[in-house]
């Protein structure tokens, strides 16, 4: 299974916003700069976010993006359903109702086995990534930070932040 970049972009988007929220937020062009990312790519991403509630602002000029909730209210599940949507990762075609030795359609009538240990295995990664808030998150990024890179991840965000209000 492969995560399309989007969801990396948006994680990272909203893991920047963690520590500003409630009352602090980034505007578009910052949080494509921290990650050296394309503005444009980003935006897509950020369009999904709000969509999602899971942040809300960055219209205009000088607008900026918030978290609409706390970072313990959202999940990693979260930020991948706004940006991929819920379309199951495997689609069964019932292609066992193909080939020389093809099923019966009408003895289809329960669900592909392999079908169903997609589905098994897709519930179980979904049900992970629901475990995942974005403080403990946060907290696991900042625990691997050393020192000069927390504080410059410090300073960045106190240059670049833009308050509600």
């Amino acid at each position: 299974m492969k995560i399309n970049k989007g969801v990396e972009w948006a994680a990272h988007a909203c893991s920047l916003l963690g520590p500003l929220w409630p009352d602090k937020g980034l505007p578009l062009s910052a949080l494509a700069e921290f990650h050296e990312l394309p503005e444009a790519y980003m935006a897509k991403q950020m369009q999904a976010l709000s969509r999602a509630g899971i942040v809300k602002g960055g219209r205009g000029r000088n607008g900026f993006y918030v978290l609409s909730k706390s970072p313990k209210e959202i999940t990693l599940l979260d930020i991948l359903l706004a940006v991929d949507g819920n379309e199951p990762m495997f689609v069964c075609t019932e292609i066992r109702q193909n080939g020389p030795c093809a099923q019966a359609s009408e003895d289809c009538t329960s669900p592909c086995g392999i079908a169903a240990h997609f589905a098994r295995a897709e519930r179980q990664y979904r049900a992970s990534l629901e475990k995942i808030d974005l403080e403990s998150l946060n907290a696991g990024v900042i625990s691997d930070l050393s020192p000069d890179n927390l504080r410059d991840a410090a300073d960045w965000l106190s240059e670049n932040h833009r308050t509600l209000g």
